[in-house]
């Protein structure tokens, strides 16, 4: 029984960290250059776009503000034309980087905005194009912050791809569901939480530790 336990276990958190860590790399490819652009493309900034920057913004919070199993169910057949299915690992992911491209996009917005507006002033001075403002001043600057975010982004993807398994998306969350749960298994449930806990934890310690290494050089 331990050992079928710990079998599943391994095949379900195997299954978390794939959908996480995809989500979490197509989401800040997405993500992360529109957090830019709608940090550097309001009135009077880098690249002023100011129509732009309302009409993105206004979609970036409309997603943002749609609860993640909601999301999930309203987008099946997006998921499906994408995934081929909308159950499974591979299916998860969909859902779970919609929601998380916006999120990035917010927290690397935050971050950018967050340098100091001398830093700016003193390249412009110097002749820096935008570009290389963006790239040599402003993304440097804001890496701790960025650092912080994706963390932040990492362990709300956790919680969502639990939130996922209850429609069937694979991992900790269906797991606990159809194991823990349907099946009356209380220490498959434990199990399951504890190893959410703990996994939490250690990205939240490697993330927090990251950040002060990435604020120490720049200083």
């Amino acid at each position: 029984m331990l050992t079928q336990t710990l079998s599943l276990l391994a095949n379900a958190a195997w299954e978390t960290t794939y959908m996480v860590l995809v989500s979490l790399s197509i989401g800040t490819a997405l993500g992360g250059p529109l957090g830019v652009m709608l940090a550097t493309s309001g009135r009077g900034e880098l690249f002023q776009m100011a129509a732009f920057n309302r009409v993105v913004g206004a979609l970036v919070n409309a997603t943002r503000s749609i609860p993640f199993i909601i999301l999930a169910v309203a987008i099946i057949p997006f998921t499906r034309l994408v995934a081929g299915t909308s159950i499974g690992t591979g299916a998860a992911i969909v859902p779970l980087t919609v929601a998380a491209t916006p999120f990035i996009a917010r927290i690397i917005e935050g971050a950018v905005r967050g340098v100091d507006a001398g830093l700016i002033e003193a390249a412009q001075a110097m002749g820096a194009k935008p570009l290389q403002i963006v790239f040599k001043v402003l993304l440097p600057e804001a890496l701790p912050s960025i650092v912080l975010g994706l963390t932040l982004t990492t362990v709300l993807l956790i919680g969502y791809s639990a939130m996922v398994g209850a429609v069937g998306g694979g991992g900790l969350g269906d797991l606990g569901i159809r194991y823990g749960y349907q099946r009356f298994r209380p220490d498959v449930m434990a199990a399951v939480v504890v190893t959410l806990i703990v996994v939490v934890q250690l990205i939240q310690t490697a993330g927090d530790r990251l950040a002060r290494r990435l604020n120490k050089r720049l200083r």
